[in-house]
């Protein structure tokens, strides 16, 4: 089964950190990522890039930014296969370890085909 694995990023977190301890934390991240059933992942770019697309009484919305207010922010999303959800908790619980802040969150992938389609 394939998990995805959102990473939620803390920019205050990140900005406190030495080089020494990113160049550490980018090498751990770049050894799990080249895992066989690691098979793919996408990085974002920071949140000010962002547009949120919303309808409102049959208008569509546009704004600049993220939907939420929050120090917390989507940075990217990995995809793992594993036999279960313990697999891919584990593959999380490492990144978590290397990246120190934020947080994982673990999401089964719909292999769906969608109805009609």
């Amino acid at each position: 089964m394939r998990y995805a694995l959102l990473a939620y990023s803390n920019s205050d977190v990140r900005d406190q950190r030495t080089d020494d301890e990113q160049r550490r934390i980018t090498a751990g991240i770049a050894e799990v990522l080249a895992r066989p059933h690691v098979t793919g992942w996408l990085r974002l770019h920071d949140t000010d890039s962002a547009t949120t697309v919303r309808r409102e009484q049959g208008r569509t919305l546009l704004t600049d930014g993220p939907f939420v207010d929050s120090k917390d922010f989507l940075g990217g999303f990995i995809i793992v296969e594993a036999e279960n959800l313990d697999g891919a908790l584990a593959v999380a619980d490492e990144l978590q370890e290397l990246q120190g802040g934020g947080a994982i969150e673990v999401r089964p992938v719909l292999e769906e085909p969608l109805i009609g389609a």
